[in-house]
């Protein structure tokens, strides 16, 4: 079960001006399942797009690279169940077949529509079901799709994952709207999870391009489910322009708040997939200070949270926290600047029960007290490096027996 996660409500998702969505169950792998999404961008809209860096990176996050580098986008065509990725040469042309169809049926080019696929790896597309499917998602259009949406581009997950706010910014009405899926095979690099994120403001494409990396830095590249990043990670910001507010430049009114606005749909939407990590009891969030860096913070919150023995003493609220340390002091391996971190400076908090400092065991920290900070369902590891000011968070999830047994049966 997720972790405080609820289902998205369809009436809480504001419509977009200029983006309609629409559905279908096109067998892409199972019957009887939507498993196909078609997004229709009106003209002028904006697009921004970072993916993973797996080199063995998924035929539609090549295609999407080439058509986002070609010039204006007007569709986004979403298939689950089969990941179109380790397919080589015929991957490649399931892709651009599924652009081509997309184009045909929407009066387009096909370098102005974008593919996308999440599933099982090393199994070619079924580009022909696909293609039969578009019809049908082209008749379900609809400007209130995206509920729909979150539920037809879901795997493993068992939540549908959703957010959206309206926000006045100087006095104009901006709408922001996101969906994702993910829940297992999670540790996003960019710059199997998809996040789609769309909003009315007019934002120039260099404030966009700049904007979808800042954004995915302070909420996709801070999740990890368990350390795996995908082939087909990819995060689209999507701006149309419908609204009155102008975003040219970062000198413009405003711009901060509406940042802040499109992070915090992107944060929810990030969260929701450690919420519902595969086999997930526990939401952990890892907050590291007194860095050198930001990267060097997040560095050591992944290190702890990359750990198999920390993440399964957190599903058996074991505080067993010697493993915590270790993860710390192997925090170099993703971040060298490490290598001389004194850890007689370290300090470490299980929310407020502080645990570790002068290199070992806190006097006044009671093995009770461990144990009773470790059993909630929402968990805050505190870390203290003792050597700066900068900061940084991940959040992640624990390790339960379920983990193994959702991915040991996954292609069942």
């Amino acid at each position: 079960m997720p972790v405080n996660l609820n289902p998205p409500v369809a009436a809480n998702l504001y419509p977009v001006a200029g983006v309609r969505l629409g559905v279908t169950e096109a067998g892409i792998r199972k019957a009887n399942r939507r498993d196909l999404t078609l997004i229709e961008l009106a003209a002028g809209s904006r697009v921004a797009g970072v993916f993973t860096q797996n080199r063995f990176c998924a035929a539609p996050v090549q295609v999407c690279r080439q058509h986002l580098a070609a010039g204006e986008i007007r569709a986004l065509v979403i298939n689950t169940g089969i990941a179109n990725a380790g397919t080589g040469e015929p991957g490649l042309q399931a892709s651009k077949q599924s652009c081509q169809a997309v184009a045909r049926l929407l009066d387009l080019r096909a370098d102005q529509v974008l593919p996308f696929s999440t599933g099982v790896i090393l199994e070619p597309l079924p580009v022909e079901r696909l293609i039969a499917g578009l019809p049908a998602c082209q008749s379900a259009l609809k400007a209130d799709g995206w509920y729909d949406a979150a539920h037809a581009i879901m795997t493993t997950d068992t939540v549908a994952k959703a957010a959206s706010v309206q926000v006045d910014v100087g006095g104009q009405t901006v709408t922001i709207t996101g969906i994702s899926k993910g829940a297992g095979m999670i540790k996003p690099n960019m710059a199997t999870m998809l996040g789609f994120v769309a909003t009315d403001a007019v934002v120039s494409q260099p404030m966009l391009d700049r904007l979808v990396k800042e954004v995915a830095d302070e909420s996709f590249n801070c999740v990890t489910v368990d350390g795996d990043t995908s082939t087909n990670d990819s995060f689209i910001l999507i701006a149309t322009g419908k609204s009155r507010a102008r975003f040219e430049t970062v000198d413009a009114p405003h711009w901060a708040e509406f940042k802040a606005a499109v992070i915090g749909v992107a944060r929810h939407l990030a969260q929701a997939i450690a919420r519902d990590g595969e086999g997930a009891t526990k939401f952990i969030e890892i907050a590291v200070s007194g860095a050198r860096s930001k990267d060097e913070a997040k560095a050591v919150g992944y290190a702890i949270a990359h750990s198999p023995l920390v993440k399964t003493a957190f599903f058996a609220s074991d505080p067993n926290l010697g493993r915590i340390l270790g993860a710390i002091g192997n925090a170099w391996g993703n971040d060298p600047s490490l290598r001389d971190l004194d850890v007689a400076k370290v300090k470490v908090w299980l929310a407020d029960v502080l645990v570790s400092e002068n290199g070992g065991r806190a006097e006044s920290y009671k093995e009770e007290d461990g144990a009773a900070a470790m059993k909630p369902a929402e968990i805050v590891v505190k870390v203290d490096l003792g050597r700066g000011s900068a900061q940084g968070k991940v959040w992640t999830c624990d390790f339960s027996y379920d983990y193994v047994k959702i991915n040991a049966d996954y292609r069942s």
